[in-house]
């Protein structure tokens, strides 16, 4: 399935690949990588309100800050939430970014092996083999409740929503 019109690249229309996932959908199964090439998958968050942020490359400046920013925030969650960030950068790759920018609540994984994230979750760019810069929140019992997907690839999500969304589910 693909979709053009949703997320511009500098402008530039580019085209989504994968699932068009929407509020109250079961939220798929992926698989990721983590930084020892270890693969990680949905259920192993199981009973958590999980927040998926998706970036395009923790190397270029936004990505950096949105990771940053999570980072910040999933410090004042409790246990009951996790924060992901997932993107295509190689696993070697995020664990230096990590390690580097002290990147220790946000648990960041890779989907470059087979882009199982970005084809369930349907934010895949079909011309780059990037993911669109999104974030999903998901319930404790693995329902979708909030997604948000950046229209400029080069603009951060809104962080205040995503925090009342977030707050939302832990009352």
């Amino acid at each position: 399935m693909e979709r053009r019109d949703v997320v511009n690249a500098h402008g530039n229309p580019v085209t989504l690949t994968g699932a068009h996932l929407r509020v109250g959908d079961k939220a798929p199964d992926f698989t990721v990588l983590d930084g020892n090439l270890k693969e990680i998958r949905l259920k192993d968050f199981e009973g958590k309100i999980k927040v998926i942020s998706v970036t395009p490359s923790l190397d270029t400046p936004v990505c950096d800050i949105q990771a940053r920013r999570f980072n910040q925030e999933a410090a004042k969650f409790p246990e009951s939430v996790v924060v992901l960030n997932i993107s295509m950068d190689l696993p070697f790759a995020i664990s230096r970014f990590c390690t580097t920018a002290a990147i220790d609540k946000v648990k960041a994984f890779s989907d470059h092996r087979d882009s199982s994230f970005g084809t369930a979750y349907g934010v895949l760019i079909k011309e780059l083999r990037l993911l669109a810069r999104s974030i999903f929140i998901i319930d404790r019992d693995d329902t979708i409740r909030y997604i948000e997907i950046v229209p400029e690839l080069t603009e951060h999500p809104d962080y205040d929503m995503t925090l009342k969304e977030i707050n939302k589910l832990l009352l």
